[in-house]
């Protein structure tokens, strides 16, 4: 191996599409467990790596230079080997400050309440003290002598103009979890979430809804490969190859799922989407039955339409978690603002809108079996259909001119 990534566990790791995208060269995964991680750093061969947790202080010890960045931070994600010294460099400082100021949030005068303690905590605390924020607070469920409490946070929740989450809440698997309500902070203007999977946490999402300015942790992931990879070969990259790969990892990464009523289309669009994109198609009915074990009429039938309810809950949340598909929800998915929020996470909504006079009711659709029910469901639906998209798609023209339109607007 040349060039590439040290890790503990790097199954869910973007970043060997991210260097695959900055240049062609042979960028590998490289998991090691603890006791082999110095022996890799002296003895691996390697032209130049990157680091990430839990190693990111581990190597420092078996480096020979450290730059002053790094040093302050106090960890290193880059270590480059040169005349057969190693060198050990921190981009992620470029990758934050890269990250805030795409989200244009200010922290000049400020009090920024960084949540968490590790590795990004302290480059959070140094970007945001090297802009001259007024206070940044540490975080802790366990505080001591550099830190404060959730409790002390809320008390002093009036004061707090940004947050930063850098701990796991929120991460993949557990996307449902966050540190805390952005609601208890009524002077609040920004919050940044540095986990990139899934694309947007419930803490951002709930910071939207409040209009708020905020980030994920993508950008920064792909500035600090950039800086990374200049420290590699010693180079300077055009300033568009950031944005260019950051659309392109962003596009690949996040779901197109598609609604609408029963019968607008969603399951036809959505395989030749499919075929269209190289993409896995995931029909949330499909998989309702799979865990059934009965078709849908029937099931309703049985036990009614709360129950389906709760199911096709259950698999929109398993569902949700998986980046980089299409799903075809069924016509009540969304429905349940707790279904949007999951289906949001990693995706973008593309409502299939097509003219009640086009849609014919089918005994197999327990809500939409006749004329008069598609035509309730069409008036109940239409407004929830209309807020929960990111994008109404005219369904009346043909599948295969659907499709290219929803393909078009996700580049946009």
């Amino acid at each position: 191996m040349k060039y590439g990534l040290l890790g503990k566990k790097l199954a869910h790791s973007f970043s060997k599409e991210i260097h695959d995208l900055i240049g062609d060269y042979g960028y590998e995964l490289v998991e090691k467990t603890p006791d082999e991680v110095e022996n890799f750093i002296k003895n691996g061969g390697f032209k130049a790596i990157n680091v990430t947790i839990p190693y990111k202080e581990t190597v420092m010890p078996f480096l020979d230079v450290i730059s002053d960045k790094a040093k302050m931070i106090g960890s290193v994600n880059t270590v480059v080997r040169r005349d057969g010294k190693l060198y050990g460099y921190n981009t992620d400082f470029i990758g934050f400050s890269s990250m805030i100021d795409r989200a244009g949030i200010e922290v000049k005068g400020k009090t920024v309440a960084v949540l968490g303690t590790g590795g990004t905590c302290k480059t959070a605390y140094a970007v945001c003290k090297s802009r001259g924020a007024k206070e940044v607070l540490k975080v802790s469920r366990n505080p001591d002598s550099d830190s404060i409490s959730y409790l002390r946070l809320y008390e002093r929740r009036k004061d707090i103009s940004v947050i930063v989450n850098t701990t796991p809440c929120g991460m993949y698997p557990d996307n449902e979890s966050f540190a805390v309500d952005v609601d208890e902070f009524e002077n609040l203007e920004g919050v940044v979430d540095v986990i990139y999977n899934p694309l947007k946490t419930p803490l951002l999402q709930r910071a939207e809804k409040r209009g708020l300015k905020t980030s994920n942790g993508l950008y920064m992931l792909v500035s600090q490969a950039v800086a990374a990879s200049e420290l590699f070969f010693d180079t300077k990259y055009p300033e568009d190859l950031l944005d260019e790969v950051y659309g392109k990892i962003l596009r690949s990464k996040r779901n197109i799922v598609l609604c609408g009523m029963p019968g607008s289309g969603k399951t036809t669009v959505g395989k030749l989407l499919a075929e269209m994109t190289g993409r896995k198609l995931v029909d949330t009915d499909d998989e309702i039955v799979k865990e059934i074990k009965t078709d849908i009429a029937s099931f309703f039938k049985k036990f009614g339409e709360s129950e389906f309810r709760k199911v096709e809950s259950n698999v929109i949340n398993e569902v949700s978690k998986q980046s980089g598909i299409i799903i075809s929800t069924g016509g009540g998915a969304v429905l349940g603002r707790k279904n949007v929020d999951r289906l949001k996470q990693n995706g973008r909504i593309y409502f299939l809108d097509r003219p009640l006079s086009e849609l014919v009711a089918t005994p197999d659709r327990p809500t939409a079996d006749t004329d008069e029910k598609i035509r309730l469901r069409f008036e109940e639906r239409y407004p929830i259909y209309i807020s929960c998209a990111d994008e109404t798609i005219d369904a009346h023209g043909s599948p295969e001119e659907i499709a290219a339109e929803i393909i078009r607007r996700g580049k946009e």
